[in-house]
């Protein structure tokens, strides 16, 4: 007799949650071999086995949940009567694997947010943490603070790029805008380096100073430059810490407070031409170009004219350096990339509960994105090497 019922094909969500269940079953039962192996190491001897060299007994086991990359599974712990159970494996109170939490970091570093965090865990794993639990789990980046905080400057670094960034953080019980104050180099091999990120409750001489001189006695020597914007106390941390340093004002941010005292229908032809000022090949070319402007449109804008002239000779220090460094080392805006990431990232966040975990994602995201920089020579530094022997010489 002829099987009249016809067969269904499983679907495709059916087959994934049998495989699912499958890799599960085999991950709960390697876990709980590898336990019991452990536990009979503690015993000193295999079930029901009489030897004279037994060092305890079993004493049954218990259950303890455990989210992995495969989902949550429920693993039977073995334990003796004097050792207790073996804990190497999955942790004396670990409810995660250490995958799981290196997920979550990761994830939690390019921008999910602590309450978005459950519905991502819940979708691959099937389980979700609450953000208490992410904000447990992510304070491992406090490792990171303190690698960067606490690692040695070796060698000079000629160039110092220093500029700040704002973000909202609990602090007193109120939300305030924080500074956060990033700095990196270019040292003697080409490559660009992170050198140090902090947290200041507003960007200040104190803030500043307070991280330069973590930079100095980390060893930071050679600076024969600091790419900086025109802050004040910026200026004079400067001065205190690299006092023989030339200091460049960021051409990009002489613009900026150039052109607001612009008028809109004015700012692009003035644009244009502090462009053409920036980009002259020497010094006395800068000065001829400046004096046309003076003569011509900067009558238009004198307030304009009259904050150009007066940043000019710190905005042109790039000249004293070699023709191929010029263009990367008058303006900040490899830190501004930087900066431009970390607002990607923060942006889901909202106000930081404090400024220590302000700090450790501000960190880990600088550390993630500035990780390329080993791999590529940003400048070749033996020219500057040769302009330094010339000067010398003369």
């Amino acid at each position: 007799m002829e099987d009249s019922g016809a067969f269904e094909r499983p679907t495709q969500d059916e087959i994934g949650t049998d495989i699912g269940s499958l890799f599960r079953g085999a991950v709960r039962l390697v876990i709980e071999k590898v336990l019991q192996e452990e536990v009979r190491e503690l015993v000193g001897a295999r079930r029901y086995e009489r030897m004279a060299s037994r060092k305890d007994h079993r004493n049954g086991s218990y259950f303890r949940g455990l989210l992995t990359s495969m989902g949550y599974i429920q693993v039977a712990v073995p334990r003796a009567r004097e050792s207790g159970s073996p804990t190497e494996i999955i942790g004396r109170y670990r409810r995660r694997s250490a995958e799981v939490d290196r997920m979550v970091t990761a994830a939690y570093v390019e921008g999910v947010s602590t309450r978005d965090m459950s519905r991502v865990t819940g979708a691959l794993m099937g389980e979700e943490i609450s953000r208490s639990t992410v904000s447990r789990v992510t304070k491992v980046l406090g490792e990171q603070v303190e690698a960067l905080r606490r690692e040695q400057i070796a060698g000079p670094v000629p160039y110092l790029y220093l500029d700040a960034t704002f973000l909202d953080a609990r602090w007193a019980r109120k939300v305030e805008n924080v500074a956060a104050l990033v700095a990196y180099g270019v040292t003697m091999d080409g490559h660009r380096r992170l050198l140090g990120v902090s947290i200041g409750t507003e960007e200040s001489e104190a803030s500043w100073s307070e991280l330069l001189g973590q930079l100095v006695e980390r060893g930071l020597s050679g600076v024969q430059l600091v790419i900086a914007d025109e802050h004040r106390g910026l200026v004079q941390a400067v001065r205190h810490h690299l006092p023989e340093a030339q200091r460049q004002r960021c051409i990009v941010h002489l613009e900026r407070n150039v052109l607001t005292k612009v008028p809109h229908r004015l700012r692009g032809r003035v644009a244009g031409q502090l462009r053409t000022i920036f980009e002259a090949p020497d010094l006395a070319d800068a000065r001829r170009r400046l004096r046309v402007f003076a003569g011509g449109l900067g009558q238009q804008v004198p307030e304009a004219l009259r904050c150009l002239e007066e940043g000019f000779g710190a905005a042109t220090q790039y000249f004293s350096f070699p023709e191929e460094h010029r263009i990367r080392i008058r303006s900040t805006n490899g830190l501004e990339r930087l900066h431009g990431e970390v607002k990607r990232r923060i942006r889901s966040i909202g106000a930081f509960p404090d400024r220590d975990s302000a700090l450790r994602l501000i960190t880990a995201v600088a550390l993630q994105t500035t990780r390329i920089w080993s791999d590529r020579r940003y400048l070749d530094m033996s020219l500057l090497k040769s302009v330094t022997a010339t000067e010398a010489a003369a």
